[in-house]
């Protein structure tokens, strides 16, 4: 197939997702506030502290582009009546405005510059008399209201008596924009690093507890390893750090380890062996390095290491019947870790539960994220795009990635019709 043919298949796949995107199934912009809530509802007020940019839509608030300074919001989520939902889940609007007794919605989203941050944390920590902050992170492939709303989910379904604060770093939210996604971790750096120290430094906060998820793992060990290098050690009122199914490789995280230095928070590790997302990770860097998510905590040099190191383990591979905490590192656990890790093992999802069914079959067929496994997975999954809503949604994404990964080169140019067999080894 010529340059130009090409070309055309590339241009008419563009013009196939303008289409499909347009009959999405998900409404943007539910950070847009209703007037009110419904009896039996429950609210969770966060604070929130992003480097990403200003969205054009007000009820998106935020992009995910980078922005060019910290910013910061106080949102209050409304979650339906728990008799209407299933703990662990975020229930996404159809339509827009949601309905509070069936949806979460949101009741409050202000933008606030730095003072105005640190003060209503001071009064949302004296008007609750909660002491205990704790720090969310997200990880790969999140747009900022799935962070928001996944995080008062969580609060939520734990009960946990805490101040939240979401920090949230610049995603786009696609899977195919893995490489993007982790250069905005270690653009957001400084950032969390900061937002770390003036919550350890205020007289409000008692402790800090940071919850890290996917790739945002490697953000925050990133933050604590430089606060610890700036400072000579971690701030002491950072206590405890959940690192849940980490996108790391296991070599940095030691770094990591190491230069926090002895006087380092608790760390708990929640690991899955049959993790895809974390297989299709290392597919990306080479295969290379385990991802620390990944491992087998029971095999050598790991459960010699998390020993020696004394980092709680909950291995939810082995995760089965009621006994979920079936570990007895985590029987002295600090509460909030163990309440999270009840949570975990009972199927919690951390990350976006919007995920379409062609968005799997990419990332499986993406591997090494390889133009040819990009458009194997843009083929196969096409037919999967007329039917699946969520899929209607991000497929004219994967698309317009693959696009601009073609550029202008005929080099780059594939031939999508031959594109599977290639990927399988044929020609």
């Amino acid at each position: 197939m010529g340059v130009l043919v090409r070309g055309r298949v590339v241009a008419g796949l563009l013009v196939l997702a303008a289409g499909l995107g347009a009959c999405a199934g998900a409404p943007k912009g539910v950070l847009a506030p209703v007037a009110a809530t419904v009896p039996g509802a429950s609210t969770v007020d966060m604070l929130v502290a992003t480097t990403r940019k200003t969205a054009a839509n007000p009820g998106e608030m935020y992009s995910g582009d980078r922005g060019p300074e910290l910013s910061y919001a106080d949102i209050t989520v409304s979650i339906p009546p728990d008799a209407v939902r299933t703990p662990g889940t975020v229930q996404w609007p159809k339509e827009l405005p949601g309905n509070p007794a069936t949806d979460f919605v949101t009741l409050k989203a202000e933008t606030l510059d730095r003072p105005e941050a640190a003060a209503r944390l001071r009064r949302n920590a004296a008007r609750t008399g909660k002491r205990n902050v704790l720090v969310f992170v997200h990880g790969f492939n999140n747009r900022f209201e799935d962070a928001v709303y996944r995080f008062a989910q969580i609060v939520h379904d734990t009960r946990a008596d805490v101040v939240p604060v979401l920090f949230t770093w610049p995603s786009r939210g696609s899977v195919l924009a893995y490489g993007y996604d982790r250069e905005s971790t270690n653009y957001s750096r400084n950032a969390l690093e900061g937002v770390l120290r003036r919550l350890a430094q205020n007289p409000e906060v008692g402790e800090v507890t940071v919850l890290a998820h996917s790739m945002g793992n490697w953000l925050v060990l990133e933050s604590l390893r430089q606060m610890a290098i700036r400072d000579g050690r971690v701030a002491p009122k950072i206590r405890d750090v959940v690192l849940a199914a980490p996108d790391v490789d296991v070599d940095l995280a030691r770094e990591a380890f190491r230069d926090m230095g002895p006087g380092r928070p608790r760390l708990s590790l929640f690991v899955s062996q049959d993790d895809n997302a974390l297989a299709v990770s290392r597919l990306v860097w080479g295969g290379a390095g385990a991802r620390l998510g990944a491992i087998d905590p029971t095999a050598e040099p790991y459960r010699t290491e998390l020993a020696r190191e004394n980092i709680a383990v909950l291995n939810l591979t082995a995760m089965k019947g009621s006994d979920a905490l079936n570990h007895g590192k985590f029987a002295g656990s600090p509460q909030l870790v163990a309440l999270l890790g009840n949570r975990l093992a009972q199927g919690q999802t951390i990350t976006d539960s919007r995920v379409g069914l062609s968005d799997r079959i990419v990332q499986i067929t993406a591997g090494a994220a390889a133009t040819v496994g990009t458009a194997a997975g843009l083929a196969v999954s096409a037919p999967v795009a007329v039917v699946d809503a969520q899929s209607r949604e991000t497929y004219g994404e994967h698309l317009r990635s693959l696009g601009q990964g073609l550029g202008d080169t005929a080099e780059g140019a594939v031939d999508l019709a031959t594109a599977p067999a290639r990927a399988l080894g044929g020609r």
